[in-house]
């Protein structure tokens, strides 16, 4: 069952982006707009994940060009880069926004800091990669919408400005050191 879970994940979250957008006028009802804002980041993520990873398109892509052929990306790698942790992180981001505006900037730099690995990605290779679509007409603006949002309410501190660019960051670059060790591990066998 989890093997069918991580290779089918994409398509429940298509389901779950819709759904969350459906039930957001009851689910943020007397909400105030930097919570509206960091609750929108998770379908929209979702969205941007259903680009990416519809029919394993990220994964070949990704293995094809920044893998040179290896498999350097597995499914399972995969799933649990999208879904624990993007989704988890997300849902840190939105639980403590409640508490302090600040933490919508884990979001708003989560999108902003893929968005523009999609764009880096776009003009190093010259060509669309899956995913840049919605980073760009959907990560850019909501990104700095909210980055904006939080810091026009004075919750945008130094500190919560690199707390957020730092998580975001570290992400990708967890992202980087798995893919080169497993790119290591594949040319030594």
């Amino acid at each position: 069952m989890l093997q069918r879970l991580i290779a089918h994940w994409v398509y429940g979250t298509a389901c779950c982006a819709v759904l969350l957008l459906v039930l957001s006028p009851a689910l943020l009802a007397g909400a105030g707009p930097i919570f509206i804002a960091a609750f929108l980041h998770l379908p929209a993520y979702m969205l941007h994940q259903v680009e990416e990873h519809d029919r394993d398109r990220f994964r070949l892509f990704f293995n094809a060009t920044l893998g040179h052929g290896l498999e350097v990306l597995s499914p399972a790698a995969v799933f649990v880069t999208n879904v624990p942790v993007v989704w988890g992180l997300l849902a840190v981001a939105l639980l403590g926004t409640r508490g302090d505006a600040g933490w919508a900037l884990l979001s708003a730099y989560l999108v902003l800091v893929n968005g523009a690995v999609h764009l880096a990605h776009a003009i190093a290779f010259r060509s669309y990669n899956p995913g840049l679509v919605t980073a760009l007409v959907v990560f850019f603006p909501l990104g700095a919408t909210t980055a904006a949002m939080v810091q026009r309410a004075g919750a945008g501190s130094l500190s919560w400005h690199l707390a957020g660019l730092g998580t975001a960051v570290a992400v990708h670059a967890a992202i980087i050191v798995h893919v080169r060790r497993r790119a290591a591990a594949l040319r030594r066998a």
